[in-house]
């Protein structure tokens, strides 16, 4: 049903932005913008694509501590202001990237990376190369069954993140790795032993 009321209108001044109660207020907000390829891996573990300078607002919303960067090259100068000025401890861990059948990911790296990643003192952490998706799917896959996560699931969540680029080699890689000779204390969090199975 449609009321109707009758009175005078509302004149111009009434109309004005400043009186209306219902005006927009422009208010400059942030922009949050995440790094590409970027997720939770457990509580206080993210991994992402390499951030840029739009990205940096964003990270220290995370209030991170530590970075585990896996490219080869040095860590750009708009980087290392950002981690200086912030106090970020940065792990440059550098796998060479590669594509296959030439891909070689050197075991003893991922085994220090995750002595990193599995000390709670470093973290937030943030765990990234290139794309975020073979150094660091590696890493993560390696960090999964240390969580005793099944191959299937490593396998899906590291296919989610290379999609069409995805690597045998690396599926391979993950698939032998020997978490037995990885001499560290693992803290899961709840939802991640839930999740793995």
């Amino acid at each position: 049903m449609c009321h109707t009321t009758t009175g005078t209108p509302p004149s111009s001044d009434d109309m004005s932005p400043d009186k209306s109660p219902t005006a927009a207020v422009n208010v400059e907000e942030p922009l949050f913008l995440p790094p590409l390829n970027f997720s939770m891996v457990d509580h206080g573990i993210f991994r992402s694509g390499f951030p840029d300078t739009p990205n940096f607002p964003f990270l220290e919303t995370l209030g991170i501590r530590s970075i585990i960067y896996l490219c080869a090259e040095p860590y750009p100068e708009a980087n290392m202001q950002f981690i200086n000025a912030n106090k970020i401890r940065l792990f440059h861990l550098g796998i060479e990237g590669s594509k296959e059948p030439y891909v070689n990911i050197p075991e003893d790296t991922i085994r220090r990376a995750l002595e990193v990643l599995l000390d709670e003192s470093n973290r937030p952490l943030l765990i990234h190369c290139k794309r975020g998706k073979h150094r660091t799917g590696c890493l993560v896959g390696c960090l999964r069954k240390l969580q005793n996560w099944c191959l299937a699931s490593i396998f899906e969540e590291y296919q989610r993140f290379a999609a069409d680029k995805a690597r045998v080699s690396d599926q391979r890689f993950m698939e032998v790795f020997d978490v037995s000779q990885t001499p560290c204390s693992i803290s899961l969090s709840r939802e991640t032993r839930d999740f793995s199975r």
